[in-house]
């Protein structure tokens, strides 16, 4: 060990890492290399936590694991192989969520360091969290195919993993996904939701059967109406015709024409998951239903539905193992039929084992629950006329996954202990960010640093001296659980929040089980929250408080009910812009009008100090997003000053330009590598960065935004 020995390491920083304890936080495929490094460069005291256990994909970059260890946990068995290389490390481990109310801010305060390889938002944005109110530094990383990136995290000295707002993930409509889809991702968006109908945890807006209140459909019902005439079904019809078929448990329509199916899993569990009939009715029954809509298809190419019968007639067998192995083979739509019964009669077995109101989770290295995902979005895209795709490249897709690259991993979990040192002496200069880049830059970097530490954002809604977010709201149809559910802990990523209105003292919500249970039914106005109301929201595990601005709208029917801004000002009203726009012109046109006095004597001028050719300007810099989607940099010509916009998953602030002499335009290299997937990685690990799905600025130009599906 590194440390063991003298003259490897300075004596004092050899004395603290053998003092120091230290926290690792993921044990996949930069986790490995974290824990690796630590305990070879003499690390013995070290705690590892981790949720997930190890699958057979993650053996060709997760180096500490092997065949024999598939299904067990990842911490443990990294425990157990990093033990190998020193026995007397004491390390702990720990097969659980890092957000468990377990693991509180006193937890994290016994820490030295922290180091995150973690791979989802909702976790990263925890750990940050509490990091910041342990103030224990967080070493964060990440990496994204070719790409990787590693930055200092503390309080009152760097800005947060939430500084920054972060692009939203992709998501579609609902009608797209139910009645008109065009893309690839639209089936298998719409294959995952059913899963979830079927086995998993199903939501209210993963709905997959036809809407029939789709305003497309809804125009069509105007336009048969108004000419009295036409092949278009309105929703009447379609109510008609619903009533006139015979009831099976399996359909019903609501008021408002949706075509909504009564309670699918337990009709399911009625037919035995008999294959055929599951089949018919998704691929057939529900694809005449969309038909009837004529005027969606006045346009668009229509669906034509697929009959069990014709694929796997009676008499032949639906159990073909093999085809599902064919990974990078698209398969036929017999193929997809075959794969289909094979995957839904293991899901059903598994699901009918389930005790109580447990359910399954889809995940794409599950084997029948991908190769169920990928049998329903190829029938599905076959009969919307999409391309289909292989079971590799849908898993791609479904899973969001950039390819890892062991290398990169490798690298950027050196950088993380480097850093550690660095901490561990508290030379804070020298932690600036690190990226890790394909191609050399013009300086002939491959390891690019930043040029300085970035500041803590003064508007940051977690790390700010008085956090503040204004919430965009329709307070007439979202309840008091809503907020809670949707808001708070889906995307303000709380884990036990409790609300109130301070001007009244009114209690909204309380962690305290069943305090405020009555009244979380009731819509936001009943409660008398309306426009201009400011609610304290306050999670005490995470030792967070977070003053919330209510800003009423009336939403239409396809519109998200809320929406998260950071800042108050992007609210403010067209007109107000504009007459601060007018203020700000007369002022420039009056100083302009003083400089010309002055020029013939007629005034005194400001001093412009020296001519702009003694005094540099800042160069004017284009931002180029990386293939990667992951990192965003400026690379400059060698003469130029280091100027670098670091980013995090999207995440810019630019250091100031130093002043000395003029430059010249920085040239932008954009860096477009044709062999990486462009795909985000949901299971390996992602970018550090804050999060813009979470807090969003308001683009005033989308008038009428649309419900979105948002994609796992």
């Amino acid at each position: 060990m590194a440390a063991a020995i003298d003259g490897v390491l300075p004596s004092t920083l050899q004395e603290l890492v053998k003092k120091s304890k230290v926290l690792v936080v993921g044990a996949g495929g930069i986790g490995c290399e974290v824990l690796k490094n630590l305990v070879l460069s003499g690390f013995t005291d070290i705690e590892i936590i981790d949720l997930d256990t190890i699958d057979l994909s993650n053996l060709n970059r997760q180096f500490l694991f092997h065949r024999e260890h598939v299904g067990k946990s990842k911490a443990r068995v990294a425990r157990e192989s990093a033990l190998s290389f020193n026995p007397d490390a004491k390390i702990t481990a720990y097969h659980d969520s890092v957000t468990s109310t377990d693991y509180g801010v006193n937890f994290y305060k016994k820490f030295d360091v922290v180091l995150s390889a973690l791979d989802n938002r909702a976790a990263r944005i925890h750990v940050n969290r509490m990091c910041l109110n342990a103030d224990v530094p967080l070493i964060e990383s990440g990496t994204a195919g070719y790409s990787g990136q590693v930055e200092l995290i503390k309080r009152g000295l760097t800005q947060c993993y939430e500084c920054t707002p972060k692009e939203k993930q992709r998501s579609f409509p609902g009608c797209t996904i139910r009645n008109t889809p065009s893309e690839p991702i639209h089936c298998i968006v719409w294959a995952k939701h059913l899963f979830n109908q079927l086995f998993g945890e199903s939501l209210d807006d993963e709905d997959i059967s036809p809407d029939a209140a789709d305003p497309d459909a809804q125009d069509a019902a105007v336009s048969a109406d108004s000419d009295g005439a036409g092949g278009d079904a309105t929703p009447k019809e379609l109510d008609k015709e619903a009533e006139e078929k015979p009831k099976d448990g399996k359909d019903d329509v609501t008021d408002n024409g949706n075509v909504v199916r009564i309670n699918t899993r337990q009709w399911a569990k009625d037919c035995n998951y008999d294959a055929g009939t599951l089949f018919n009715k998704f691929f057939n029954e529900d694809i005449n239903c969309l038909l009837l809509m004529g005027n969606l298809w006045l346009k668009r190419r229509a669906p034509v539905p697929v009959q069990w019968d014709t694929l796997l007639p009676e008499g032949k067998s639906d159990d073909n193992p093999e085809i599902a192995k064919q990974h990078h083979k698209v398969w036929s739509l017999e193929e997809c039929a075959s794969v289909f019964a094979s995957a839904l009669k293991e899901l059903s077995a598994s699901f009918l084992k389930l005790e109580g109101d447990d359910t399954l989770s889809w995940d794409k290295d599950d084997q029948p629950a991908m190769d169920f995902v990928a049998a329903c979005a190829n029938v599905r895209s076959y009969i919307f006329n999409i391309e289909r795709k292989s079971r590799f490249e849908i898993k791609s897709m479904a899973g969001n996954i950039i390819p890892a690259i062991a290398t990169t991993n490798a690298i950027t979990a050196g950088i993380s202990v480097l850093r550690a040192f660095n901490v561990l002496e508290a030379k804070w200069t020298q932690c600036i960010t690190v990226y890790a880049r394909l191609r050399l830059n013009p300086r002939n970097q491959f390891l690019v640093p930043d040029a300085s530490l970035p500041g803590p954002n003064p508007d940051c809604s977690v790390c700010s001296k008085d956090p503040a977010i204004t919430l965009k709201i329709d307070t007439k149809r979202m309840t008091i659980r809503d907020l809670r559910d949707e808001v708070l802990i889906k995307t303000l990523n709380m884990v036990k929040p409790d609300v109130e209105v301070p001007l009244t003292s009114t209690v909204l919500l309380s962690s305290e089980e069943g305090e405020t249970d009555d009244i979380e039914g009731k819509l936001l106005s009943e409660m008398n929250i309306v426009d201009g109301v400011i609610l304290k929201a306050d999670d005490f595990f995470q030792n967070y408080e977070l003053r919330i601005i209510i800003s009423h709208f009336d939403a239409e029917r396809e519109d998200n009910l809320f929406e998260v801004v950071a800042q108050a000002k992007q609210l403010q009203p067209k007109e107000e812009e504009q007459s601060k726009e007018k203020v700000e012109e007369k002022k420039e046109d009056s100083e302009k009008s003083a400089k010309k006095r002055s020029a013939n004597g007629g005034g005194d001028a400001p001093d412009e100090g020296p001519s702009t050719s003694k005094r540099s300007k800042p160069a004017d810099v284009d931002v180029v997003e990386d293939d990667d989607d992951d990192c965003l940099l400026i690379e400059e010509d060698e003469d130029e000053a280091d100027t670098v916009a670091v980013a995090t998953d999207k995440l810019s602030v630019q250091s100031p330009p130093k002043v000395g002499t003029k430059r010249k335009p920085s040239e932008v290299i954009e860096d477009n590598d044709e062999d990486i997937t462009e795909i985000m990685d949901s299971s390996d690990e992602e970018l550090a960065g804050p999060t813009k799905c979470k807090r969003t600025r308001l683009d005033e130009s989308l008038s009428q935004p649309v419900e979105v599906i948002n994609i796992d």
